[in-house]
C-alpha cells in the first residue's frame, strides 16, 4: 500500500488517491511559498541562465535528430509505422542527452543551492570550472544513465504523439466524408488540435516515465551518496519508499507539459511554414 505523510498525517494512495494526489499540489505550492519567504522571489529563478543556453541547442539537436532519423527508417521501411517513430524518439533522447548533460548538471547544481546553507558556486559559469575542477570530465556526465532511461519519456511521446494526430485527423476525415491519406494528416489539423495533442501526449509520458527525473536530480547532486543508477534507485526505495519516485511530479508536470505543447506547436508551425515556401 503506497502512502504520502503530509503535515504528519499519513494517507494511503490505494484509499483515498485523490486525496493523496491533492496534498502532492499543495505540498508544491507550500514549497514555492517556503523558498519564496526563506530565500526571497529571485530564488525561484536559480539554474535559469544554464536552462536558457541549453534549451536551443538541445531542442534543436532533439527535433534535428528525430526528423532525420524519422525520414532514414521511413526510406528502409517504405512507410512511417510506430516502430519509426520509437527508434526516432530513441535516437533522439540519446544523442541530445550525451550532447547536453554538463548544461543540466550545472543547473541543477544551481536549484540545489540555498542561501541558507554556504553557496559554493558563485554563478553557472562557476559552477561548470569548479566541477570540471574537482570532479573531472566525468563529474559533467552524472546523470547521464538516468538521463539514458530519460528517453523512454520522449519515446512514449512522440509515438502517443503520431498516433493521436492520426486519429484526430482521420475523425476530422470522417466528419467531412473523405477519405483519410497520412500525407493529409499535417494539413488536416487545426493548431488547437496540434497544442491538445502534444500536451496530451506529454502528460501520459511524463506521468509514466517520471520516476527518471529522481534518479538524475539524485546523481548530480553534490555528494557521495549515489554512486550509480541501480544503487541509486535501490537506496531511495529502502529509505524512503516508493512515493519518492514521484516526488517533485507536480512541479514538474506543471512545467513540461505547457511547455511541450508550446514546443511541438511551434515545431508543427515551422514545419508547415517550411513546406509551403517550398512548393511556392
Amino acid at each position: 500500500m503506497y502512502q504520502v505523510v503530509t503535515d504528519g498525517t499519513t494517507l494511503s494512495f490505494r484509499a483515498s488517491p485523490m486525496r493523496a494526489a491533492w496534498m502532492h499540489v499543495v505540498g508544491t505550492l507550500g514549497s514555492l511559498k517556503g523558498i519564496y519567504n526563506n530565500e526571497g522571489i529571485t530564488a525561484l529563478w536559480r539554474g535559469m541562465g544554464p536552462t536558457i543556453v541549453g534549451v536551443m541547442p538541445s531542442r534543436a539537436i532533439y527535433f534535428g535528430t528525430y526528423s532525420k532519423t524519422k525520414q532514414f527508417l521511413t526510406g528502409l521501411s517504405g512507410e512511417e509505422t510506430s516502430w519509426v517513430h520509437l527508434g526516432s524518439a530513441l535516437a533522439a533522447g540519446i544523442v541530445t542527452s550525451t550532447a547536453t548533460n554538463p548544461i543540466w548538471l550545472v543547473k541543477t547544481r544551481m536549484q540545489l543551492q540555498s542561501d541558507q546553507n554556504s553557496r559554493l558556486y558563485r554563478n553557472s559559469f562557476h559552477c561548470l570550472q569548479v566541477v570540471s575542477r574537482t570532479e573531472g570530465l566525468r563529474g559533467l556526465y552524472k546523470g547521464l544513465t538516468a538521463s539514458y532511461l530519460g528517453t523512454l519519456e520522449g519515446t512514449v511521446q512522440w509515438v502517443l504523439y503520431e498516433k493521436l494526430k492520426r486519429a484526430v485527423a482521420t475523425h476530422r476525415h470522417r466528419q467531412a466524408g473523405t477519405e483519410y491519406h497520412p500525407s493529409t494528416t499535417t494539413s488536416t489539423l487545426t493548431w488547437i488540435d496540434f497544442f491538445v495533442t502534444a500536451a496530451s501526449a506529454k502528460l501520459v509520458a511524463a506521468v509514466i516515465a517520471y520516476p527518471h527525473e529522481v534518479l538524475r536530480t539524485r546523481l548530480r547532486e553534490d555528494n557521495n551518496k549515489y554512486r550509480g543508477l541501480v544503487q541509486c534507485a535501490a537506496r531511495i526505495f529502502r529509505e524512503e519508499g516508493v512515493t519518492a519516485y514521484y516526488g517533485g511530479m507536480t512541479a514538474h508536470l506543471m512545467r513540461v507539459v505547457p511547455n511541450s505543447a508550446i514546443m511541438f506547436f511551434c515545431y508543427e508551425f515551422l514545419i508547415h511554414t517550411y513546406a509551403n515556401m517550398s512548393l511556392d
